[in-house]
């Protein structure tokens, strides 16, 4: 199938900002998608690298399982990895950040994420 596998550790500068892009979109369909509350994945989610690892891989996972060539067991493999992540994202951001967030604020990207953070933050690679 060939998925796009992005090896945050060594991602260059040149390859980061699509890579960043293409997680966010994903990373903000999924949170909506399956009710992921910002208690498990915050707004700041891509500056703990934790997060950004397992995020990534699920997208990765997702990106394959349901791609046309799959023989139908893909969809289901999905929903079961999705199942063995959930503890990890949740203890990834069991410690919060500084930003302070609400455990059981309803999830909404309206206006959360500073556009230009974002922008100086995704035109690095960050593989420090």
């Amino acid at each position: 199938i060939g998925a796009h596998i992005v090896k945050w550790r060594s991602l260059t500068d040149a390859d980061a900002r699509t890579a960043w892009i293409l997680l966010r979109d994903w990373v903000e369909w999924f949170t909506v998608r399956y009710q992921i509350s910002e208690s498990v994945v915050p707004a700041c989610w891509f500056k703990h690298g934790d997060l950004v690892e397992e995020l990534s891989a699920l997208h990765t996972a997702h990106t394959v399982a349901f791609h046309p060539s799959d023989s139908g067991f893909g969809p289901i493999g999905w929903h079961e990895r999705l199942t063995l992540a959930l503890p990890r994202l949740r203890r990834a951001y069991a410690g919060g950040c500084s930003r302070g967030h609400s455990r059981y604020k309803p999830r909404s990207w309206t206006d959360v994420v500073d556009e230009q953070e974002w922008e100086a933050w995704t035109s690095r690679a960050h593989a420090e």
